[in-house]
């Protein structure tokens, strides 16, 4: 399904009955990346998967897309829905929307599941290092995915997903140079959302795996120390949907039922 926000068309997709899940994918990834998550999911609930701008089938919004911009998109989706009330869950890129969205529409939030992500803003490293990507982005977009993908997993899963793998990179390269800088440049300028940490009056559950090469873990759990945000910690990379797939599909089924 498609609607236009500000002559922007952005797909969505629903599934299933009851109480509302709101899925976020990450960069480079597209609502594709729930397939073996939304199943599982929907048995009980009404679970909403959005290609945020950029990214899947949805279209450009402009030269940056930052998180209150994608949240605003998200809203949109949810208020054509006649959704009131959710549990949003964000995955990398995804959780960063989910938490500017929480802090521009506090009401609406039941929940927020952060798979892979941070409160955290770039640091100057980070910054720099985005820089660099828009660069390789701008040189050859599709050599960036195909080297940028693969280095989300943890070394030894490389080789055992390498099906997997390959169709994250092929799921990524249907966007475009725009797309993938436009996010770059998002991510960039995002704020520190730790303080929903400690003045949410919902329930935040963090997804923290141990060797994850894109997010640092001891960075992870000291910025839940002193907060009400609990977590969750897996073995593997950034890409756990795939590489703890099992133990996601708990996680998330678990920590919306206690929403």
């Amino acid at each position: 399904m498609n609607i236009l926000v500000k002559n922007t068309r952005i797909t969505f997709e629903t599934f299933g009955k009851g109480s509302a899940i709101v899925l976020l994918h990450g960069f480079l990834e597209s609502s594709f990346m729930w397939k073996d998550i939304v199943p599982a999911l929907s048995k009980k609930h009404k679970v909403v998967t959005i290609d945020l701008l950029g990214h899947g089938s949805s279209e450009n919004h402009g030269y940056i897309h930052s998180m209150e911009d994608q949240a605003k998109i998200v809203k949109s989706v949810l208020n054509h829905l006649k959704l009131r009330k959710y549990v949003i869950v964000g995955h990398s890129m995804g959780g960063y929307i989910a938490l500017a969205f929480a802090k521009l529409f506090p009401k609406n939030i039941k929940g927020i599941c952060l798979l892979n992500s941070t409160a955290l803003p770039d640091s100057k490293e980070k910054k720099t290092n985005r820089d660099r990507a828009i660069k390789a982005v701008k040189e050859n977009y599709k050599t960036f995915i195909k080297v940028a993908v693969p280095m989300l997993f943890s070394d030894k899963n490389r080789i055992l997903f390498k099906k997997d793998i390959q169709n994250c990179i092929k799921d990524a390269l249907r966007m475009n140079p725009q797309g993938i800088t436009a996010a770059l440049e998002g991510m960039k300028i995002r704020e520190n959302q730790t303080k929903l940490y400690v003045n949410s009056n919902y329930p935040i559950h963090m997804v923290i795996s141990k060797e994850d090469p894109a997010l640092d873990y001891k960075s992870l759990i000291h910025q839940t120390k002193n907060t009400k945000v609990t977590t969750s910690e897996l073995p593997d990379g950034h890409m756990s949907y795939i590489e703890n797939k099992t133990e996601v599909i708990k996680i998330l089924s678990n920590f919306i039922k206690s929403c």
